[in-house]
This record gives structure tokens, sequence and C-alpha cells, in this order.
């Protein structure tokens, strides 16, 4: 039995190490895209909370405008599932597709119920009118940066999977691309 030269450990163990090391830096760039998703998940519950808030101020005084009402309501329940869908994996390539799309839908509707709003002068100085529509105006830059910082995550993990020669690791620890939006 003839033993293994020294110089074939020696390449063996380099080769585990940055294994080692390579996986560590797409974990911790996994980490990283979870917790600007967190971010993202913080901003997301309060827009809904504030729509939510809006929608039953006006929607008794809107009844003739029923079809507007119905688009807000279906793009909240939408955008409300597709945040619960991602939740539980964010760095799923479905999630943020799906946010999009929701975000999507919610955008011309919102436009629709504000610009009913503006129609009746008096709602604006409702308090249970004007704080939900002041907190949707505050959060709408918070959303774009933490939007933004989620997307950057994903392009940095994304990029360091598909890398040569990370990408040989990409079967054996089970990475998958990540989604943005």
């Amino acid at each position: 039995m003839s033993a293994m030269p020294w110089w074939a450990w020696v390449a063996l163990g380099l080769l585990f190490f940055w294994m080692l090391g390579a996986h560590n830096r797409v974990v911790s760039l996994r980490t990283a895209m979870i917790q600007a998703w967190t971010q993202c998940d913080g901003v997301l519950q309060a827009r809904l909370q504030a729509l939510a808030a809006l929608r039953a101020a006006v929607e008794p005084r809107l009844a003739a405008e029923q079809a507007a009402l119905d688009a807000v309501a279906g793009a909240h329940a939408q955008l409300a599932a597709a945040a619960d869908a991602m939740r539980p994996r964010p760095t799923d390539e479905a999630g943020p597709a799906a946010l999009a799309r929701a975000e999507a839908a919610l955008a011309p509707a919102l436009v629709r119920l504000a610009a009913l709003i503006e129609q009746h002068a008096d709602w604006r100085h409702e308090e249970a009118v004007a704080k939900p529509q002041q907190v949707l105006k505050e959060l709408a830059p918070r959303w774009q940066f933490a939007r933004q910082m989620f997307n950057d995550a994903a392009a940095a993990y994304n990029a360091a999977i598909d890398q040569f020669p990370t990408r040989l690791l990409k079967r054996l620890f089970r990475f998958r691309r990540a989604g943005s939006f």
C-alpha cells in the first residue's frame, strides 16, 4: 500500500478550505438578502395597514365607484398574498416576481382611488382619510429604498453563485438563483 504524497494532502486541504470559504461567502450574501427582505416586509406591512384604513374610511362614501374600490381591494389582497408567500422563503425566485406583479396591479388602483378622493375636497381634512394618505405618502420613498436594498443583495448573491469557480459548488450546496422586484 502506497501512501498519498504530501503535496496531494496539501492540495486536498486547500480545496477543502476554499470550499468552506466559498460556502460561507454565499451563505453570508443570502443572509444579507434575507435581512433586506425583513426591511421590505416591515414597510410593506405598514403600507398594507394604511391602505386598509384608507379603504375603510372611503368605502361607505364611494358606493357609486364600486369598480374602483373592488380594484383596490383586489390589488390589496394580491399584494398581501404575495408578501405572505414570500415571507418563508425570500430567497426563492418566484416570490419577488409575484410581488412585482402585485405592485403593478396596485399602482393604477391607488391612482384611481386618489383621484376619487381629490374630487371630494372636504374628505382630505378628515383624519380618517388624511392620516392613511399621509402614511402612504411617507412610506413611498422608504419602500423604494427597501426594494433597492433587496434587489442589490439579490444581485450580489446571484453574481456570487454564477461566478467561476463558486459556480462549481452550486449543485453541491443547492444554491438557487434569487429573484428581484
